[in-house]
């Protein structure tokens, strides 16, 4: 049998595809530099340096709730909102400036896309009186991605939830193929 040049070309929809994969492949990799591990050892092992924060309150749009149901949290250990695919539902964390530790029980639609935390503050002048601040933080305990997919997933009709899911997918697909994700 003799092939043509016809035969040795791939299809359009083979390249794009394979565009596509190398493309998810290299991408997957990079990683920003805010959420890398300080080279320093802390207590818990893992601390990012400069992580931007700012603040809301529950007399926002919001609510007192948090995505999960619960009310938002101001004691022992305080609520906090984030992309759900760079701190997924459930992550602990301390600010070591202040020594408050948070918990990721919420999402904000601003925050998709973004390395920022959100705190819940309980009132409009601590939320005021913090602003934006970029801090060091100690993860206590990661939060749970499939937790994150379980919560997300009935909600996937708004654009900003879509965008966390399909990076959570990602990222768990990575794993799956073998490919580091810090």
């Amino acid at each position: 049998m003799v092939l043509t040049p016809r035969d040795l070309q791939m299809s359009n929809f083979l390249k794009f595809a394979l565009g596509a994969l190398l493309a998810f492949l290299v991408a997957s990799c990079a990683e920003p530099p805010t959420t890398k591990p300080a080279a320093t050892a802390s207590t818990s092992g893992h601390r990012l340096q400069k992580v931007r924060t700012t603040a809301y309150t529950h007399t926002e749009k919001g609510g007192k709730r948090n995505a999960v149901g619960t009310y938002l949290a101001s004691r022992t250990v305080r609520s906090a909102a984030s992309d759900w695919s760079r701190y997924p539902l459930g992550t602990r964390f301390r600010i070591i400036d202040t020594n408050e530790v948070y918990q990721i029980d919420d999402y904000g639609t601003a925050l998709v896309g973004t390395n920022t935390i959100d705190l819940y503050k309980t009132s409009r002048l601590e939320m005021r009186r913090w602003g934006v601040r970029h801090v060091d933080i100690d993860i206590l305990a990661w939060g749970s991605e499939a937790e994150s997919l379980r919560v997300l997933t009935p909600r996937a009709k708004h654009r900003q939830v879509r965008q966390m899911i399909v990076a959570l997918q990602k990222k768990s697909m990575t794993r799956s193929l073998g490919v580091r994700v810090d």
